[in-house]
């Protein structure tokens, strides 16, 4: 019934939903990012788990190698994790303004805010 060597996709469901959980959940924008933050992580180990081969070797022609791992997964994470950090990077300077402008960081309270501004 269980895999262990499956363990790591169960480990990759766990990340993932309680990334997306904390991105939903949760009114905090500073919670939310970190959300997002373990949700990309997520995504990242999906797809680097998916492109390894069990017994497989890099690419290259030689004797005695029959499987080989497609480095393809692995190159483009490495860019998406380029942009995650670009992105995190990127919220978290929106919630210092967001700061700056409403004084707080709360949704619920930023809305409240925007509620009474246009009434």
């Amino acid at each position: 019934m269980f895999d262990p060597g499956l363990l790591n996709y169960w480990i990759i469901m766990i990340l993932m939903m309680t990334g997306l959980y904390t991105v939903i959940a949760k009114g905090n924008l500073i919670k939310k990012i970190i959300g997002l933050g373990i949700f990309q992580v997520s995504v990242i180990m999906f797809f680097v788990s998916m492109g390894k081969v069990r017994g497989g070797t890099a690419p290259i022609a030689g004797e005695g190698f029959e499987v080989f791992s497609n480095p393809v997964p692995h190159v483009l994470m490495l860019t998406a994790i380029v942009v995650a950090v670009a992105t995190l990077a990127f919220a978290l300077a929106l919630v210092v303004r967001i700061k700056e402008e409403y004084d707080t960081i709360e949704e619920d309270e930023i809305r409240e805010l925007e509620a009474g501004e246009e009434g």
